[in-house]
């Protein structure tokens, strides 16, 4: 009987095919771009009067079937002009080619004056975008660079898994060696080059696409980055009127309500665009509880046909609670809490019985951008941007009398839960230390201290084009930025003790007249004064950038080449007497090109190549110890980098695959260490001659059978080693060379030093091996369902470097195991009354699995020495949107 059952069912289906086959006969396709820029245009719609359809994916690709016989189709995107085409339907394929639109009045260019976007067969990069349709369905409740994972190359964790502290490296270089913009304005630290994510957490409610270019990149900024760019491109000012409303909900209390509104094109030209947000809950992790919000705006005026003006705001304030990145524990170590993995040793209470964290972040970093476009003559024209950064915030932690840095509030020490102030049921007592500082004559013993770091940045960028001839299009452009970084640090919370003297910090504090001053060293603090820190870093970059492209027919090349001048300096106010530092000056340049050529509507083939010397960081670079020393490094040199890489693509109306291979080479890392991390005054190891070889192959791939089905891939296997033996030299926190008794000396044959063996060995805290397949699948007309699954493997324990003089060797660390995961999402477009609304739901980690997203390599470099910290289990969320 069940034989006979799927025999007929076996049989339906076949007639189901032959009948919709019948019905349908021609295939048809192309590819929608923009016609000033060739950008693909991803989610533009066709619609046929005769009932066909289809939306444009990631590459701009659409395919539909279409009944026979002449009919009209009617090409629409957001902010271009709709376009008609009549075609004639027989036979089994019709191919339409690349069709171009037209951007409307307010368009797309206020937000890309600086933002360079790759073009797929025409940029000679490694691409992937993700447009956003994608980030809406699938992202849930991950983290926002998490959504990268399915590119190639790209690996990202949520570290302590509050909200907002991911991080994310790009073929395994991390977050200070990937350039990280904004609609083409850089957001990276400009004092030690990273990224915090939980600033631009709600940038996934305003971003139109997110295009990850890997490698050298096409990105026309002076300072480049050495794993590639990651360019957020956020929404432009809509040119209909129009708006939405929606609400959502997920696991452990995830709240997320969001709003915005478009005036539309005016009558007076003018346009507006709003979005607001608010986001909160407890978190997954134990007591990570946060609170976020998410504004934007945006005004665009078209003057006339030469000029354009627009401005961009946007901007995310947020706090939220912590498990501290470091708390990795023995596997054996988490089975002893209750809450598992999730468990979190800085959460824990008061002596009145109130939930309170040793770990809180709170930051607001807007960004704000006023850019005008020049449209010169039909050959030239003038884009530039005006952005500035306000960023106000910091993050608590502990501070003890005696020893600085408190390592009584670290929730794990060693591969273990620390053991002080503690609950029986692990719970961090707080309690414990307010009756401890309570009785204490000399005041509190710990407090919990705020370290600020607030920054103001202003930058400039600016690019004339112009066309020669009918194939040369050549740029050239200013990038200059200014950023001073204001660094203090203030008592928080006395924990119940009446005073708070910082005994440790000011006693090492010099060149100041109150150092013999017992009364300022012992100086009883209160709630709000300085402690530890209290300094400016200033950063000024001057660039220059000018780039040459070449296409006609199927060859695009390009060559590219830029120069910057950083300038740095810092002013103390609490380890001197509000005293400047002498300047420092590095020069960088850069010099890349590549061609693309197209053999065929089906096949390309691309290279480039490039190198560049980048300027070191202000911190751990030209300072060796930014936060308490104005002594200049006197080995800080340029970082080198050589990149390589060749490409091939293929497409069809059902199937596309880009293959790449790079080979990356960095010399002259700068790698700054403490003598001794606890006591800043016993001076600073220099290793400025780290050098490393990165180097791997990437596959894309997209198969599209039917219009309803689409099924993505991605294979990444790197190598990725260090691959010599540097050897540091030592200083004191004045940069005076020292010998190994900590004395200051002249002979530079005494002068302390310490070789690290290291060749060979594999670069840590990123899988070097990553996959992923995608099925999406539209049913019912109306329903979308779609499954993600990821796999990550070669992925190696962090480790560290030993700051012991003499000559040190770092083994081969532990290996991760593999770990994989799947994600599933659903969602259901549906109309209440003339409204448009949509249904969406997600599940990250579908069937619960367990494995390791970061560790610490052990003293025996295997699985029983490794400090871990593990994927978040199965989480959910469900919301509903919508549009008016």
């Amino acid at each position: 009987m069940k034989i006979l059952t799927l025999k007929r069912c076996t049989l339906l289906a076949i007639g189901l095919v032959l009948s919709i086959s019948a019905m349908a006969q021609t295939t048809v396709n192309g590819i929608l771009v923009d016609a000033q820029t060739k950008e693909t245009l991803i989610g533009a719609a066709v619609v046929s009067d005769k009932g066909g359809y289809a939306v444009a994916d990631d590459a701009g690709r659409f395919m539909f079937k279409a009944q026979e016989g002449v009919q009209t189709l009617t090409i629409s995107y957001l902010g271009y002009e709709t376009k008609t085409v009549q075609i004639t339907a027989g036979g089994r394929t019709l191919s339409l080619g690349t069709i171009e639109l037209k951007p409307t009045a307010v368009s797309l260019t206020e937000v890309m004056v600086t933002g360079t976007i790759g073009v797929a067969r025409k940029t000679p990069v490694a691409i992937s975008t993700i447009p956003s349709t994608i980030i809406q369905e699938a992202l849930g409740t991950q983290e926002f660079p998490e959504i990268l994972t399915t590119t190639p190359g790209v690996y990202a964790t949520k570290q302590g898994g509050g909200f907002g502290d991911a991080r994310m490296t790009v073929r395994g270089f991390d977050s200070p060696n990937t350039a990280v913009m904004v609609n083409g304005v850089p957001v990276n630290d400009m004092e030690w080059g990273g990224v915090y994510w939980s600033n631009w957490m709600g940038l996934s409610d305003v971003t139109r696409s997110m295009q990850v270019q890997r490698g050298l990149g096409a990105a026309k900024i002076a300072a480049p980055s050495v794993g590639g760019s990651v360019n957020i491109v956020t929404k432009t000012t809509d040119a209909t009127k129009g708006g939405s409303v929606s609400y959502g909900l997920g696991n452990d209390g995830y709240n997320k309500i969001a709003f915005t509104a478009s005036t539309g094109l005016m009558d007076n030209g003018w346009a507006i665009s709003l979005l607001g947000s608010k986001t909160w809950g407890d978190g997954y992790i134990l007591g990570t509880e946060f609170e976020g919000y998410t504004y934007f705006l945006s005004v665009a005026k078209r003057i006339n046909d030469k000029h354009e003006i627009s401005f961009t705001g946007v901007g995310a304030p947020q706090w939220h609670n912590q498990r501290y990145s470091g708390d990795k524990l023995y596997m054996g170590e988490w089975a002893k809490y209750k809450e598992g993995y999730r468990f979190n040793g800085a959460y824990g209470f008061d002596k009145n019985g109130q939930r309170k964290s040793a770990y809180y972040n709170y930051y607001h970093k807007p960004q704000f951008s006023l850019n005008h476009v020049w449209n010169i003559n039909e050959k030239s024209n003038l884009s530039t941007a005006l952005y500035m950064s306000i960023g106000r915030g910091g993050g608590y932690g502990g501070r003890n009398r005696e020893s600085g840095s408190s390592s009584a509030f670290y929730g794990a020490s060693s591969g273990y839960i620390t053991t002080a102030y503690r609950t029986v049921d692990g719970y961090f007592d707080f309690g414990q230390i307010q009756d401890q500082n309570a009785a204490d004559p000399n005041g509190s013993l710990n407090v919990i201290s705020s370290s600020i770091n607030e920054h103001n940045w202003y930058g400039l960028l600016s690019t004339y084009t112009t066309k020669i001839g009918e194939n040369w299009n050549v740029y050239g452009g200013l990038d200059v930025r200014y950023y001073e970084g204001i660094h203090s640090a203030k008592i928080m919370d006395l924990l119940g003790g009446a005073f708070f003297v910082d005994k440790y910090s000011r006693s090492a504090a010099r060149n100041r007249a109150e150092v013999s001053d017992p009364i300022w060293v012992n100086q009883k603090l209160k709630e709000g004064d300085i402690v530890y820190r209290d300094y400016t870093g200033f950063v000024l970059q001057n660039g220059l950038f000018g780039q040459a492209e070449y296409s006609k027919d199927g060859l695009s090349a390009f060559v590219s080449a830029s120069v910057n001048n950083n300038t740095y300096w810092r002013t103390d106010r609490f380890y001197y007497n509000n005293e400047t530092s002498e300047t420092a000056n590095h020069i960088g340049w850069m010099a890349k090109g590549g061609a693309n050529y197209n053999i065929n509507d089906n096949h390309n083939v691309f290279f480039n190549v490039g190198g560049f010397s980048r300027t070191p960081f202000f911190s751990g670079g030209v300072f060796l110890q930014a936060v308490s020393s104005n002594a200049v490094n006197p080995d800080a040199k340029n970082e080198k980098i050589f990149s390589a890489e060749i490409g091939y693509g293929f497409r069809s109306a059902y199937f596309s695959a880009n293959l790449n291979a790079y080979y990356t080479n960095w010399y002259d890392k700068t790698t700054t260490r403490a003598v001794d991390s606890s006591d800043p005054s016993k001076g600073s190891l220099n290793l400025s001659g780290v050098n490393a070889n990165h180097k791997g192959i990437e596959l894309e791939a997209i198969f599209k059978p039917t219009r309803d089905l689409e099924v993505k891939g991605m294979l990444a296997i790197g190598d990725w080693r260090w691959t010599n033996s540097p050897t540091g030299l030592a200083y004191n926190t004045d940069g005076q060379p020292i010998d190994v008794n900590g004395n200051v000396t002249t002979d530079p044959t005494k002068q302390a030093t310490m070789t690290l063996n290291m060749k060979d060995v594999h670069v840590g805290n990123s899988a070097q091996i990553t996959s992923s397949v995608d099925v999406s699948y539209n049913f019912l007309n109306n329903f979308r369902a779609g499954m993600t699954y990821r796999l990550f493997a070669k992925n190696y324990a962090s480790y560290s470097i030993p700051t012991t003089f003499g000559v040190n060797s770092i083994s081969e660390p532990w290996m991760i195991p593999t770990g994989n995961t799947f994600n599933f999402r659903l969602s259901y477009r549906f109309k209440i009354n003339s409204l448009d609304a949509i249904l969406q739901g997600n599940v990250e980690n579908l069937f619960n699995n367990e494995y390791i997203v970061d560790a610490n390599d052990g003293s025996s470099h295997d699985w029983d020495t490794a400090q871990v910290m593990y994927a978040f289990g199965r989480t959910w969320s469900m919301s509903l949107k919508i549009n008016f």
